[in-house]
């Protein structure tokens, strides 16, 4: 097999182990273990905690004291072991510390698969910026793969769904030691404190107000984020209990319905080097806001049935929504930062979007769920969308009026060439 084809192969197993669980562990949750939003909103907060200050810490072992594709395979096969537990839980509690340990091990993995791709690429003197992108894209198949084997085997919202992630993520932990090797870089000073090595000096960019206000919206932003990963398969699926509905395709086949979202997101992908030329980048983050609007509001007014185009132009407005807003921003992050603390600052945009803010999205949805729609146990998802809709159209509003950023053409050019 070449190096190519090896590496599209893990980059495939990367996402397929997380996609066979992500997107319907709400309705594991919900439906088949009945517990509450407060419950499930804290669970699926751990994917946000993990992402806060593990793949730094991953990274530093990596970068000084270990072979990424050892390191890599050994979190993966850990991250399997533990998600073969998950079955056996039956209190959200103890789910949650269950899941916050496969979280641990499962989070920095997805930097250091692009890190192995990126050296092993390198060191067999391939263009990194022609070869990446192709083998990237792989990934997103796989988590689409994944959902639909799920769903087509009946198991998107039973236990054999975490049992499927947990074998090909030992798969995948096993097969990574047969990777070329990826030895410790050493490019971290012997001298470098802890701040520099975890890259928390970028947080002095919180002193200029132009900086200070991007990380905020991008944290409110990131509240938004994962809302439909947590809710979506369990909002379609719910419409089983209304009689006209329960055996519409959008029923039967919700996880294969979502999966149009990460579809749209491959797509979009190939869009943003024009519109960031033509609008620049602070439009193009407006428009995913614009977008995080549509995406909630398509799903507050459609159904399964009759409404299934609504659901399905949610979905495809979802890869505008996610892609424009962190391709751009990362853009953002590039152009206006200085370059010895510009890696930092990349880490810094990814913590505040799905670390923190994930971790307010998560935690709060389930709260305001709980409290506010939740009437003898059924939820209200038509106002539950719609409230998500007007939070993303007051952020839109309120950074389109108080982000101040000049389009520079030239700049943007330079960056997506």
């Amino acid at each position: 097999m070449s190096i190519k084809n090896r590496l599209i192969f893990m980059s495939f197993l990367q996402f397929f182990v997380w996609g066979a669980w992500l997107i319907t562990i709400g309705t594991y949750c919900f439906n088949t273990k009945g517990w509450t939003g407060a419950e499930f909103g804290a669970i699926f907060s751990t994917l946000a905690i993990s992402s806060i200050f593990m793949p730094a810490i991953t990274g530093i072992i990596a970068d000084k004291y270990m072979n990424a594709e050892k390191l890599y395979g050994l979190l993966h096969i850990f991250y399997g072991l533990v998600l073969l537990y998950v079955p056996s839980v039956d209190s959200p509690e103890t789910l949650y510390y269950v899941i916050l340990a496969a979280m641990l091990f499962y989070m920095p993995t997805i930097s250091l698969s692009n890190s192995i791709a990126y050296t092993i690429l390198k060191n067999n003197a391939m263009d990194v910026l022609k070869q990446f992108p192709p083998i990237r894209v792989w990934g997103t198949i796989g988590f689409i793969a994944a959902m639909w084997i799920t769903n087509l085997t009946g198991n998107k919202a039973s236990a054999n769904q975490f049992y499927i992630a947990a074998v090909v993520a030992i798969g995948l932990g096993i097969y990574s030691f047969t990777l070329p090797k990826c030895p410790p870089q050493k490019l971290i000073a012997s001298d470098a404190t802890l701040s520099q090595k975890l890259g928390l000096d970028a947080f002095k960019l919180f002193g200029t107000s132009k900086m200070a206000l991007f990380f905020i919206f991008s944290m409110f932003l990131g509240a938004a984020l994962q809302l439909t990963n947590m809710y979506g398969d369990t909002f379609l699926t719910d419409f089983e209990k209304i009689p006209a509905y329960a055996d519409s395709f959008g029923v039967r086949y919700s996880t294969i319905i979502l999966s149009i979202s990460q579809i749209s997101e491959t797509l979009f992908i190939l869009a943003i080097p024009f519109f960031l030329k033509k609008f620049g980048i602070k439009k193009v983050m407006l428009m995913s806001m614009i977008a995080w609007v549509l995406r909630f509001a398509f799903f507050a007014y459609g159904d399964p049935a009759a409404g299934l185009w609504m659901i399905v132009l949610s979905c495809v407005v979802y890869g505008m929504a996610f892609d424009f807003f962190n391709i751009s921003g990362s853009l953002f992050v590039e152009t206006t930062t200085d370059a010895k603390i510009r890696s930092s600052a990349q880490g810094l945009f990814m913590m505040m979007t799905n670390g923190f803010g994930a971790y307010i999205g998560s935690k709060v949805s389930g709260i305001v769920i709980d409290t506010y729609f939740v009437t003898d146990g059924n939820k209200d998802w038509h106002k539950i969308w719609l409230s998500f809709a007007i939070y993303a159209l007051v952020i839109a509003i309120a950074f389109g009026f108080m982000f101040k950023h000049k389009h520079n053409p030239e700049e943007v050019a330079e960056i997506v060439h």
